[in-house]
Parts: structure tokens; C-alpha cells; sequence
């Protein structure tokens, strides 16, 4: 994770409560938001799986 994205990006700094479970909640949705986003751009790239498969085919032939 870049913790500068979840920082400035999905307000990862922006609880201002005062109990653990409250910064516990808001990390918990501030992980969720950045996974949805993360799968929803994998979702979008065209070709994904095949791109999956070609990377792992190409470095299973190229050790380097």
C-alpha cells in the first residue's frame, strides 16, 4: 500500500476521534475504499488475466 495515496487521497489522516475503536473503524473503511479502487482499476485494464498470464509465462522463461 502507498501510504501517501491513503493519506491524501482516501483521508486516511482525517480522524480527529479519541477512542481506539473509532481509529480502528476508520482504517478498516480507509482499507476497504483503497481495495475497492484497487480491484476496480484492475477490473477495467483491458486484458487483465491475459496480461496475468503472459507475465507469468515470460518470467517463468526468463529467470533474470
Amino acid at each position: 500500500m502507498d501510504y501517501r495515496e491513503l493519506k491524501d487521497e482516501l483521508g486516511l489522516d482525517h480522524f480527529e476521534g479519541r477512542h481506539w475503536l473509532g481509529w480502528h473503524h476508520h482504517v478498516t473503511l480507509v482499507t476497504l475504499a483503497y481495495a475497492f479502487l484497487r480491484c476496480e482499476q484492475a477490473r477495467l485494464k483491458k486484458n487483465f488475466w491475459c496480461d496475468l498470464a503472459a507475465s507469468a509465462q515470460e518470467a517463468a522463461t526468463n529467470p533474470d
